[in-house]
C-alpha cells in the first residue's frame, strides 16, 4: 500500500504489447450520491432519441460522427447495472468518465491477444486482473483496443447501480475492418452494442468449466480519504450502501425527469426598418403606426444544399410547433381581455397568428397559409402573413436571405390602426412587443429548424 498526494490511479501493463488499462480516482462525491446520479442520469439516457439497451448495457449516442466533414470523434453515455454485465471489448480505444454506484464497482480487464487465447483459453484467466473503486466516486478509464473488460459491483449480489459514463471514442472508426461496420460507422448508425465484441466461445467454455475464483486475481484497490481495508474504511461503505439506498427509492418515487433548454443574450437584432425589397416594405403605403424588423443570423447555415425555400419552411413551422410558453400565457391574458370587444383572438403570438387561418387559397410550401410570398432560386424566400380586425391592420413578413455562408432569418410586422383603440392598444403593447415577444417568437422558431436540420431530439443548437 502506498500514498499519492494527487489522483490514485491504477496502471495495467497490457500483455498483448498494446496500450496499458490506466484507472484514475478523481473525486470522492457525497454519501449516497452515486446511486442517485446513477438512477436519474440512466432514466435521462432512457428518453434520448438514440437510446439502445443491449448487452446489459443500456446506452446513447450523444454526439455522432459526421465523417463528411472529418470529425471521426463520437460521445456516447452507457450504463451498468446491479447485475453487471458480460467481458466484451471493442476494436478502437476508449476514454470515459464515470461516477461509481454507492456500492462501488469492481473494473476487470484481460489484456491477453487473439493468438494467446487461439494457443490456450487459459490465457485469459492468466491475463485477467481487477481494479476495485470506491462508492460513490468520479474516475476516468483509458485502455487500448482489443483489451477484453467487464464492469460488475464491488460485492456479489449489491443492489446498487455499478456506474454511469460518459466515453469518448477519439476514433470511432479506429481498428475496424468489417465493410458493413465501416459503412453504419460512416452512417451515422453506429452505436456502442455494434461496436462490441464478446468473448469467444472456447474461452466461454474453459471459463464455465474452471470458475475463476475472484481472490485468486491479481488485483488493484484505489481510495480516496480512507486505507483501503481499514476499520474506517468498512464503516464508510457501509454508510454510502445505506444511504444511497435510501436516495436510490427517493429518485426512483421523484417525479419523471424532465430536461430544460433556455437561451439568453443579444441574438436578436433589431433593425431601423425593413429590407426595400422585403414584401413589408409596400404595406400601408398610406399610413404605418407600428413597424419593426428583426434579424437572427445562423453563421454556417447557407453552406448546405438546401435553398433558403426549405429553411423557411422549418421556420414557419417553428412557429406553430416550438411556442414559447411565456408568449403563449400572455396571449392567454390578452385574448381573455379583448374577447368581450369581439376582437379576433389566437393562441399564437400576433406576428404569426394567421399560420393557423383556414384560408387554404394560398399557401407556401404546400402547407402554410399566407398573403403573398417571394421566392428568388435557392438565396431568398419571404412570406407575408397577417390580418384585419376591428381595432387595427397587421402584416408580417418572415424571410430567409443567404449573405455568404449565413443564413439570415427576419421577422418584421407593420401595423396600421384603424380607430382610437387600436392606438391605445398598439401603445399599451409596443414595449414588451419589441423586447419580448417577437425575438422569444423568432428564436423559438429558428431553434426548432435547427433541431428539423440536425435531427437531433432534445437539443438546442448554438451557432447563432
Amino acid at each position: 500500500m502506498r500514498t499519492t498526494p494527487s489522483f490514485p490511479t491504477a496502471r495495467i501493463p497490457s500483455r498483448s504489447g498494446g496500450l496499458p488499462v490506466e484507472v484514475t480516482l478523481i473525486a470522492q462525491l457525497g454519501v449516497g450520491a452515486g446511486d442517485a446520479l446513477c438512477l436519474e442520469a440512466t432514466a435521462r439516457q432512457r428518453g434520448h432519441a438514440s437510446f439502445a439497451d443491449a448487452l446489459d448495457e443500456p446506452s446513447a449516442t450523444l454526439a455522432g460522427t459526421d465523417i463528411g466533414r472529418g470529425e471521426q470523434t463520437a460521445l456516447h453515455s452507457f450504463a451498468v447495472g446491479a447485475s453487471g454485465h458480460p467481458f466484451h471489448r471493442h476494436a478502437g480505444h476508449r476514454v470515459f468518465t464515470a461516477v461509481s454506484g454507492s456500492g462501488g464497482a469492481q473494473l476487470r480487464f484481460c489484456t491477453a491477444s487473439d493468438e494467446q487465447l487461439a494457443a490456450s483459453p487459459r490465457a485469459f484467466g492468466e491475463a485477467l486482473q481487477y481494479v476495485n473503486v470506491p462508492p460513490d466516486t468520479m474516475f476516468t478509464v483509458r485502455f487500448g483496443g482489443g483489451t477484453w473488460h467487464q464492469f460488475a459491483p464491488l460485492l456479489p449480489n449489491a443492489s446498487h447501480p455499478t456506474l454511469f459514463a460518459l466515453s469518448c471514442h477519439t476514433n470511432e472508426l479506429g481498428g475496424l475492418d468489417d465493410p458493413a461496420l465501416l459503412e453504419q460507422v460512416r452512417n451515422g448508425d453506429a452505436r456502442i452494442h455494434h461496436l462490441t465484441e464478446l468473448l469467444p466461445q472456447p474461452v466461454l467454455d474453459h471459463m464455465a468449466a474452471h470458475p475463476l475464483r475472484d481472490a485468486q486475481v491479481p488485483t488493484l484497490t484505489l481510495s480516496l480519504n480512507e486505507r483501503p481495508g481499514g476499520a474506517l474504511s468498512r464503516l464508510c461503505a457501509h454508510s454510502r450502501r445505506f444511504v444511497g439506498r435510501l436516495r436510490g427509492l427517493a429518485a426512483a418515487w421523484r417525479r419523471q425527469v424532465t430536461g430544460f433548454i433556455a437561451r439568453s443574450g443579444g441574438t436578436v437584432t433589431e433593425l431601423p426598418h425593413a429590407p426595400q425589397d422585403s414584401l413589408l416594405a409596400r404595406q400601408f403605403p398610406e399610413r404605418v403606426d407600428h413597424e419593426d424588423t428583426f434579424v437572427l443570423v445562423l453563421h454556417g447555415a447557407a453552406a448546405d444544399d438546401r435553398p433558403a425555400s426549405a429553411l423557411l419552411s422549418d421556420v414557419l413551422e417553428g412557429f406553430l410547433e416550438n411556442r414559447p410558453t411565456g408568449v403563449a400565457l400572455l396571449m392567454g391574458l390578452r385574448n381573455l381581455l379583448v374577447r368581450p370587444l369581439r376582437l379576433r383572438t389566437s393562441p399564437l403570438g400576433c406576428p404569426a397568428s394567421s399560420l393557423l387561418s383556414p384560408d387554404r387559397s394560398r399557401l407556401f410550401a404546400g402547407r402554410f397559409p399566407v398573403i403573398e410570398q417571394a421566392v428568388e432560386s435557392r438565396e431568398r424566400a419571404e412570406v407575408l402573413l397577417g390580418a384585419d380586425d376591428r381595432h387595427l391592420r397587421f402584416r408580417s413578413c418572415v424571410g430567409v436571405r443567404y449573405v455568404g455562408n449565413d443564413a439570415h432569418v427576419t421577422l418584421g410586422t407593420r401595423v396600421q390602426c384603424r380607430n382610437a383603440f387600436g392606438r391605445f392598444y398598439i401603445a399599451a403593447i409596443d414595449r414588451v412587443h419589441r423586447a419580448y415577444i417577437a425575438p422569444t417568437m423568432l428564436i423559438s422558431a429558428v431553434e426548432h429548424a435547427q433541431r428539423c436540420l440536425h435531427d437531433v431530439e432534445g437539443s438546442t443548437a448554438l451557432a447563432f
